[in-house]
């Protein structure tokens, strides 16, 4: 992935105090390029601050190698001040396929978002959400009732849709998971692992009354009417890891806790 020369970094830290400090001593230890013209960046936070860096630089197609700061890092490697190049040259890669999200809202607004982790609706009053889901086209739910509804990707299925009580899947699984949250109709559905490449439709039933909004992992548009969840396939986020902490074996490891 790299060539022989030194390697051009780009550092970049959260707020937190000891990643600031700690960004700093390896800026005088390491040297530090704009982001334009790094080879790679290192992201010195959480997985919060890992899902923002993503974001900010989905332009420059650059890869990541994440420095542990916060309080689960599961995107992240332990933080070591020591041979940091070696282990980036080292390090197992993985690309991340985002999903993108295609809103129109109430009044005829229409918005879009990247989401790396995961397409989330969820009910913005006290009332339920009614929503109709198509995939494909075809209608599979005519109305769920519920707090909400994701579509989380492969890297995404440990975050919050776990939390939600949906299934893990494994990187490199060509899937995405449709998961309810605190479902009450249909009692017996639970959800759904659909094809990448499926178009999950969602249009909000009575929106004035149950009013719902839809997060692309961080970037939020409420008042929707419907929602497109597709893979983004010209966008990639290539993440390092060290190699005996990948992605895929955190994964895996997940499903047996």
């Amino acid at each position: 992935m790299f060539d022989d020369g030194p390697l051009r970094i780009a550092f970049l830290s959260s707020a937190r105090p000891a990643a600031r400090e700690a960004a700093e001593r390896m800026i005088e230890r390491h040297g530090n390029v704009p982001v334009a013209e790094a080879d790679v960046l290192v992201a010195l936070g959480g997985d919060g601050f890992m899902l923002h860096t993503l974001h900010e630089n989905s332009d420059h197609r650059i890869p990541v190698f994440g420095l542990h700061f916060g309080e689960v890092g599961f995107l992240m490697n332990r933080f070591s001040e020591e041979d940091l190049e070696a282990r980036i040259r080292d390090a197992a890669s993985f690309t991340l396929k985002p999903l993108r999200m295609h809103v129109t809202t109430q009044d005829g607004r229409t918005r879009s978002g990247l989401a790396i982790n995961e397409v989330a609706l969820l009910r913005q009053t006290s009332q339920a959400a009614h929503v109709r889901i198509r995939v494909n086209g075809t209608v599979r739910v005519d109305r769920l009732v519920a707090d909400g509804v994701l579509v989380a990707t492969a890297a995404g299925s440990t975050a919050y849709n776990l939390s939600a009580h949906g299934p893990i899947l494994p990187l490199g699984t060509e899937a995405v998971v449709l998961t309810p949250i605190s479902p009450f109709r249909p009692r017996r559905w639970r959800g759904a692992v659909l094809p990448a490449a499926a178009t999950v439709e969602f249009e909000i039933l009575n929106a004035e009354r149950r009013p719902v909004s839809a997060t692309a992992d961080y970037d939020e548009v409420r008042d929707v009417a419907r929602v497109e969840v597709t893979e983004d396939k010209h966008a990639e986020h290539v993440l390092l890891f060290d190699p005996e902490h990948s992605l895929d074996e955190r994964i895996l490891n997940e499903q047996f806790l």
